[in-house]
């Protein structure tokens, strides 16, 4: 095993007893910092988060975090590992600051005086010390992903897996939270699962995107622009007109807005257009033969 700082990642494959190949070969090396994991629904990024909480063992490959054997170590991943879910559960009743106590119990913060500083500066970070006496239950969604993210911090973790953390949030709670995850970054290696192309966009210097179950792209954002340059082309289509083959179609007032990706103009209703990482993430998904799109 490497020795490097971060997160090292060989051969990672996975198929389910169904015959789901949910990960084929996964290869990434994620430094220290805000990593972003782009993909579809059904790409195998859950696959890859469950794989890498060593909540489930893969059929072949190698992960080290910081030099560790991961899959010869679970348990020492374990006690450096934070974890984001989509969805987080509340017990009627019980308030921010007690369910986060006892969380940190589970974790091992058996002495109280220490537990308890540590949870009031968890909340202090997060943003939550006025509410911390609340019932978790009357938490809006922002509040709830940032108390989300203080459960993920207990114990200082070195790896902190974030799931879809901004789905169904808006746009005020969305910057709050991206600031929480920027602060994280300065000590961790913080990767960041999602399919909307904006929450990486924003954060991340790098990112992988993840489709059936292999990375199709990888690299920063500009380098995956690179190759776009000079080579799509915007048309605005109105209502009721037949719409092209695209990489892109967005709903614009009064129609659709198609980008395609040629060497020249397809005709002269088209005009260039500066490529964005969602074109990169389309036609990664184009190259590698998958033509669905999301928008």
């Amino acid at each position: 095993m490497s020795d490097q700082p971060g997160l090292r990642i060989r051969g990672l494959s996975k198929t389910y007893p169904n015959g789901v190949k949910a990960l084929a070969g996964v290869d990434l090396d994620v430094a220290p910092g805000l990593y972003g994991l782009l993909g579809p629904n059904g790409a195998g990024k859950s696959s890859l988060m469950r794989t890498l909480a060593t909540l489930q063992r893969p059929d072949s490959g190698s992960i080290a975090l910081d030099g560790v054997d991961v899959l010869a170590h679970p348990d020492r991943l374990r006690q450096r590992l934070g974890y984001l879910p989509q969805t987080i559960g509340a017990y009627p009743g019980v308030s921010g600051r007690s369910l986060l106590e006892r969380f940190a119990w589970l974790k091992g913060r058996t002495d109280g005086r220490q537990r308890k500083a540590e949870v009031a500066m968890l909340l202090e970070r997060v943003n939550l010390s006025e509410a911390a006496q609340r019932p978790v239950e009357s938490y809006s969604g922002g509040m709830l992903r940032r108390f989300g993210i203080a459960m993920a911090l207990i114990g200082s973790p070195r790896l902190l897996i974030v799931d879809e953390p901004t789905a169904g949030l808006d746009p005020a709670e969305r910057n709050r939270f991206h600031r929480v995850l920027a602060d994280v970054a300065a000590e961790a290696v913080v990767l960041l699962s999602t399919h909307i192309v904006e929450d990486i966009e924003n954060l991340c210097d790098r990112l992988a995107i993840l489709a059936g179950g292999r990375i199709v792209a990888e690299g920063a954002p500009t380098a995956l622009c690179a190759p776009l340059q000079g080579r799509l082309w915007a048309r605005r289509i109105g209502r009721g007109q037949a719409v092209p083959a695209a990489l892109l179609l967005t709903a614009v007032p009064g129609g659709t807005l198609a980008v395609v990706q040629a060497d020249t103009a397809p005709g002269p209703d088209y005009l260039p257009q500066v490529p964005t990482l969602e074109h990169a993430y389309y036609a990664a998904l184009q190259a590698a033969g998958l033509h669905g799109q999301e928008h």
